[in-house]
This record gives structure tokens, sequence and C-alpha cells, in this order.
């Protein structure tokens, strides 16, 4: 059946503190260039997951949602099914809503791989992850699949991983890929960074950082301090929005 303009198709971005979000812009312009009048996409900020049941009740022609920090694992048990690889993952960062029905795919691994992949040389063999959340894991997901070894570095050294306490050159130094999955270093707090050795990093490194906003990190600016090559997450989110699109108009609602 043909949609009219009066029908409305509503999708979201869950979160905690998401004001910033790249989400609702984009999808906005998206809708806009498309000619979407019947599409709308808001932000919906939750002081705790608990609420999440309560904006399902309250909120009519829901079709889709993004997920971010703090809610891509603790979204997982109010979902009726989950695609097979974000279970792998253990986060969601997209759910399709079909007839109240909720699954939960992973899309951040779609973006960080295609974004990654242009970057990457032969010598990037060894990866240093910097935090443990629902990002990490998608991103451990896609080095595992690139056969790149890797190791989590978080305050606790959860995951068999490292503390930052345990980081020195030399660990540095034999990781030429760093990936920051961590908050630290989006806007307002700016100038704040990780605390690594950044003195082992050499032009041989590749520093990719998840954050968007801003748009080169003091984490960024600090590698390219000793030649490293660097990235932000922008390209990484516009990708994973258009596959989350993509998810959702996969069938008919």
């Amino acid at each position: 059946m043909e949609k009219t303009e009066k029908e409305r198709f509503k999708f979201g971005l869950v979160g905690r503190s998401i004001s910033y979000s790249f989400s609702r812009g984009y999808f906005g312009e998206k809708f806009k260039n498309l000619k979407l009048t019947g599409h709308s996409y808001e932000n919906f900020d939750l002081d705790t997951i608990e609420e999440f049941s309560e904006l399902l009740t309250n909120t009519s022609h829901l079709k889709g949602l993004n997920v971010t920090i703090p809610y891509k694992e603790d979204v997982i048990p109010y979902l009726d099914a989950i695609d097979e690889s974000a279970k792998e993952i253990g986060a969601v960062n997209t759910i399709k809503i079909t007839n109240k029905v909720l699954k939960g795919y992973n899309t951040d691994t779609y973006g960080f791989q295609m974004s990654l992949q242009p970057f990457l040389k032969s010598y990037h063999k060894k990866a240093l992850i910097l935090g443990t959340g629902g990002a990490s894991k998608a991103v451990a997901y896609v080095l595992k699949k690139l056969q790149i070894e890797f190791k989590f570095v978080s305050r606790s050294g959860k995951n068999k991983g490292l503390t930052y306490d345990n980081l020195n050159t030399d660990i540095i130094k034999a990781h030429t890929l760093i990936i920051n999955c961590s908050p630290v270093g989006t806007y307002p707090d700016i100038d704040k960074k990780p605390k690594i050795p950044y003195s082992g990093i050499s032009k041989k490194h590749l520093l990719y950082d998840l954050i968007y906003n801003p748009e080169k990190t003091a984490f960024l600016r600090a590698g390219e301090k000793h030649g490293a090559e660097t990235c932000n997450g922008l390209r990484m989110l516009e990708l994973q929005a258009e596959k989350a699109w993509e998810i959702w108009n996969e069938e008919p609602y």
C-alpha cells in the first residue's frame, strides 16, 4: 500500500545527555532531502534504562531507534529478538520496530570497518582499544575479523585487558593502531585525553577516535604531534546511520 504524507514514521536516538546528537541532524536533513514529510527523528534522553519501557508505551508511530552511550548493552533485555552478529558482539545500536516487535542490530561494526580500512597499512598488526563499553565491543569484533591482535585498556583492566597504569612506551610502540572508544575528550571537555604514554607514538601509528565532537580531539592532536595518522568518528557515524536506515526499510511496516 502506498504511504500517504499524513502517515507518521517516527525514529529516534536513545541515550543519556544527548543534546549534541549527530543522528537527529543527520536524519532530519535526510528526510528533508528525500521529501519524507511524514517522517521525524527525535532524541529520547533517558536518565536510566528503566525509562525505556515508558518511552515505548508513550510514543506512537515509532518505527526505529538508534542507541548510544550508555545503553548499547543495557537495552538488550528489552528486545524481542536480536541479530546474530549483535548477539555475538553483546551490544546493540539499532532497533527495528515492526508491529510492536523490537529487533536489535549492530551497525557500528559496518561503520567502523568501512571507515578504518582505507587507513590500514601492512604494519598495523596490533591494536589497543581504549575503553570497554558497548562501542568497544563492536570495534573488537571488527579487529578480530580483520585478524588484528588487540588489547583492551581501561581503568579496571576488565576483559583481560590492561590498565592505564600498565601502559609504557614499549607497549605503545608495539601497538601501532590505537582506538579511543571512551568518551574522554568529548565536548565540552575538549582538553581531556586518554592517559597513555604519547611519547611512544611514531609515524607508523594510526590513532582513531570514535568521538566526532570536536572534530579533532586532544587525543588526535597529541598523536599528530608525534607524526601519527589520525581519523575521527564522523565517517563511522555516517556509515552506521545509513546501514540503520537500510535495516529500517528492509521490509514494509
